[in-house]
């Protein structure tokens, strides 16, 4: 089982993959785009590394409101998730990534990361913590943990 994390946000989309035991997550890139409507480009790279990897699952942050409620980036995220499953065919987990990108910043403000270079890594980031907070359940599930 290999999976892909994705931390779909307005102009970028944070990438992670899962190692081929599905055991941890792995930060690979950020997919920026000009638009946010310009998805395109975006859906096409997704496939690559989907491709690429040999994933068989896709985990996609859906961003809830701190009352749990959906906000206009939740149902962005749900619209997405719907052109990936009919673009891939495979199926699409989404995974409640409510302060992921809290915790990304404090990961690397933590590792010394300057102010001015760290949103170049906080959407992988995202994407690895996301990716990994589903791995770590389907392993409990599974009584691997």
């Amino acid at each position: 089982m290999r999976a892909i994390g994705l931390d779909f946000g307005s102009k970028t989309v944070g990438v992670a993959i899962s190692d081929p035991l599905g055991l941890t997550a792995q930060g690979i890139e950020i997919i920026r785009r000009t638009s946010e409507n310009k998805l395109r480009k975006t859906l096409a790279r997704i496939e690559e590394l989907i491709k690429e990897y040999g994933v068989d699952t896709i985990v996609l942050g859906l961003p809830k409101n701190m009352n749990n409620t959906l906000g206009d980036r939740a149902e962005k995220s749900l619209e997405f998730k719907e052109m990936l499953e009919r673009r891939t065919g495979l199926p699409v987990v989404m995974w409640d990534e409510r302060l992921t990108t809290v915790e990304a910043n404090r990961t690397l403000i933590e590792g010394n990361i300057r102010r001015e270079n760290r949103k170049q890594y906080v959407d992988q980031l995202a994407a690895v913590l996301i990716l990994q907070g589903y791995l770590d359940s389907e392993g409990i599930k599974n009584g691997e943990n």
